[in-house]
């Protein structure tokens, strides 16, 4: 009898994500476990509990979920799964808090996709603001560009020293050089954006982070990409459905484009769902984070 697929899902938060959830059931698993107020210190007896009760065909049918809203937990969480493993008693895992690793693999494919085009660039050696750098989003978006090689700023709304505490921490983790800034107000905002190459925009949904006269001072703007679909839209003058579409407001950058956010979410919804369909289809166990998400990201867009 064949063994029946398992995604057992660790969430240090008092519940699972729905859209997780309903995800994984998309993707073909057949059960799904939901974890919820799991500690870092669960992990590994939870891992063992996993895979030792399988046999190696069935831990090939077996898979792990990280889930939660912080970064460093939920990469610290998928490296304590990894010890708890021998082979061949050995499962895939894949991190994803918030979705923030395939919405910011996402983004900056889709931003990547743009720039190519458009400007025939590659992020390499450009500059690149994240507003709302320091969740979850934003940290996962800053590292991808700082590894592609833009001089990336990480821009926190109130504080410079949470946005340099978060760029130093995440630089150390996984070999980034991410800066740090700080916007509290279009003025500070404008002195950011006249200069940068490329905005991204990973803050809370229906926050206006970037209205048109702060985009008017853009002096050198490529691309902007956005990823909230709630009104008021992150940046003011690009749509949800846009895709490389110009943008009028950066009067100064009259070859800048925007990427709206249901762009960026259709890229996203099919890398999430292409990952958790590859720990059903692979061999030998995968770890997913948002670096593997935006390897994978690059070929949806």
């Amino acid at each position: 009898m064949a063994k029946r697929s398992i995604l057992h899902m660790f969430d240090p938060m008092p519940n699972n994500s729905p859209f997780d959830i309903n995800m994984a059931l998309d993707a073909g698993f057949d059960v799904l476990v939901p974890y919820a107020n799991v500690k870092l210190e669960n992990i590994h007896n939870l891992t063992q509990d996993a895979v030792f009760s399988r046999s190696p065909a069935g831990n090939k049918r077996t898979a792990l979920f990280i889930g939660g809203r912080d970064m460093g937990l939920a990469i610290d969480m998928l490296q304590a799964t990894k010890p708890a493993m021998a082979p061949p008693f050995q499962v895939s895992v894949f991190a994803d808090p918030s979705g923030a690793c395939t919405t910011a693999a996402a983004l900056v494919a889709c931003v990547e996709k743009a720039l190519k085009d458009h400007h025939s660039r590659e992020l390499k050696g450009l500059k690149a603001l994240v507003f709302g750098g320091t969740g979850p989003v934003g940290i996962a978006t800053g590292v991808i560009a700082s590894l592609q090689g833009a001089e990336t700023l990480l821009v926190d709304h109130l504080s410079i020293d949470t946005a340099k505490d978060a760029a130093k921490q995440y630089n150390r983790r996984f070999g980034a050089s991410m800066g740090a800034a700080v916007a509290r107000n279009d003025e500070e905002k404008a002195q950011l954006v006249a200069d940068a190459d490329i905005v991204f925009c990973t803050a809370k949904a229906g926050i206006r982070v970037i209205n048109s006269a702060v985009l008017a001072q853009a002096k050198q703007l490529k691309v902007a990409g956005d990823v909230n679909a709630v009104p008021p839209l992150g940046i003011e003058g690009i749509e949800l459905n846009d895709f490389a579409a110009p943008l009028p407001a950066a009067a100064h950058s009259p070859n800048a484009v925007g990427v709206g956010a249901l762009a960026v979410g259709n890229i996203k919804y099919q890398l999430q769902h292409e990952l958790l369909k590859l720990m059903l289809e692979t061999e030998t166990p995968l770890f997913l984070d948002f670096r593997e998400a935006f390897v994978k990201a690059r070929t949806l867009v």
